[in-house]
C-alpha cells in the first residue's frame, strides 16, 4: 500500500484573517502546489482526503484538477493542524493508495509516527511537500518513507 501525504502550499501569514482556518494560498503557494502535483502523475490514487481549512481545500482542488481525478474530495475534520496522528492512523486502517492533505505539525508528526511509532521527533516538511510512505498495510512504525518531494 502506498499513502501520500501532503502539506498545503504557502498561505496567507497569520493575523490577515480572523481565524487560522481561513486563510488561502498565496499565488506563489499555488504555483508550489501544481509543482508538487506533477509527482502524483501516474499513481494510482484512489481517493483525496482533506482537511476543511481553506488553505487545505484550494491544495486538495488544485491536485484533483490537474490530474483530473474524478471522485470528490473527501473533507474531514481528522486532518486539521492539533490533531493527534493516531487519531489518523485510526482513519487509515481500511484505505490504501490515498493523499492526504493537511497541515504542521500534524504533517510532521504523522510521517514520524507511521515510520516510527510515538515519542520520536516530526519529520520536516516544507510548503507543498509531497511525502510517499509505503508499507504491507498501514501499521504504526512499519512504514517507509521513499521520499519527501519540494516544489
Amino acid at each position: 500500500m502506498k499513502l501520500w501525504v501532503l502539506r498545503h502550499g504557502e498561505a496567507v501569514p497569520h493575523g490577515s484573517k480572523p481565524h487560522d482556518s481561513e486563510r488561502e494560498l498565496t499565488e506563489h503557494g499555488r504555483e508550489e502546489v501544481l509543482r508538487t502535483a506533477a509527482n502524483l502523475i501516474g499513481q494510482p490514487l484512489t481517493a483525496i482526503y482533506a482537511s476543511p481549512y481553506l488553505r487545505a481545500q484550494q491544495t486538495a482542488q488544485l491536485v484533483r484538477d490537474a490530474l483530473g481525478f474524478e471522485p470528490e474530495i473527501r473533507t474531514v475534520e481528522w486532518l486539521t493542524p492539533d490533531t493527534e496522528p493516531d487519531k489518523v492512523a485510526e482513519q487509515m486502517v481500511a484505505v490504501s493508495d490515498v493523499l492526504l492533505v493537511s497541515h504542521n505539525p500534524l504533517v510532521g508528526n504523522l510521517l514520524s509516527y507511521l515510520q516510527h511509532g510515538a515519542g520520536h521527533p516530526p519529520e520536516r516538511v516544507g510548503t507543498a511537500g509531497l511525502a510517499e510512505l509505503k508499507g504491507d498495510e498501514l501499521l504504526v512504525g512499519s512504514m517507509k518513507l521513499n521520499g519527501i518531494k519540494l516544489p
